[in-house]
């Protein structure tokens, strides 16, 4: 992946009201530092030669640059939505059409390095890109609108969808401004490039790159950091360079 460069764009712009806590989510503390801290960090540990684009809140005041340990990286005002925040991120970019980007989510601080790398592997060797994501091990309910159990869904084929997922920079940005000049909604990047007919690549990942999203999630998280091994690394905080 030596031609091409490497962009890493992390939405860090939502306010997590589903935690109930008194910041936003990727401000609460996890093993001793930020969420955020805890999640570049696992982005570093993969790719340290990447250059980060960080989307967050216009009225953010609770970020420091002592968070990030990417020596090229640059702050992008986030949006309404995480597309939003992430189109913002694709327009600011000085990246040629060819760079890979991979997309991960601020509240996803388990990914681990290996899984990360493997991903921008295949999103650089895939036309359509490629998402991290893992298949569907329990058995699926469909729900009415009552909340009763409808019905059982085949699982055969079904896949969770995780982060990062990574394009080359030209087609991510193609998807997302024809969902944005479409008014739709999309909840990943990959969809976007789907309703473009692209088919991008499925990459297993473990089980244990969760998200936080409720306040439960956070003690798991916990202990999920305290149980993986990674590489030894040593980190310095890098300085905002556009």
């Amino acid at each position: 992946m030596s031609s091409v460069t490497t962009w890493l764009v992390v939405p860090a712009a939502g306010q997590g009201r589903r935690m109930g806590a008194d910041r936003p989510k990727q401000y609460l503390p996890l093993a001793g530092e930020t969420m955020l801290a805890r999640t570049l960090e696992r982005l570093h540990l993969a790719l340290p030669d990447a250059r980060l684009a960080l989307c967050l809140d216009e009225d953010d005041a609770r970020f420091t640059p002592e968070q990030v340990p990417f020596a090229r990286w640059q702050r992008v005002t986030g949006g309404a939505e995480r597309m939003d925040s992430v189109l913002n991120a694709l327009r600011s970019l000085p990246a040629d059409d060819d760079d890979i980007v991979l997309v991960h989510d601020v509240a996803r601080p388990c990914v681990m390095p290996a899984d990360v790398g493997a991903l921008a592997a295949a999103a650089h060797d895939s036309v359509d890109g490629a998402l991290l994501a893992m298949p569907v091990a329990d058995t699926m309910k469909r729900a009415t609108s009552g909340g009763d159990c409808a019905g059982t869904e085949p699982r055969d084929g079904l896949w969770h969808a995780l982060t990062p997922q990574g394009f080359r920079c030209g087609v991510l940005r193609r998807a997302l401004e024809d969902a944005r000049a479409h008014g739709t909604l999309v909840t990943d990047e990959a969809s976007a490039v789907e309703s473009l007919g692209g088919r991008p690549r499925l990459v297993s990942g473990r089980r244990d790159n969760l998200k936080v999203t409720h306040p439960d999630d956070l003690a798991l998280a916990a202990a999920v950091l305290a149980s993986q091994e990674l590489p030894e690394h040593h980190a310095a905080a890098g300085t905002a360079n556009g």
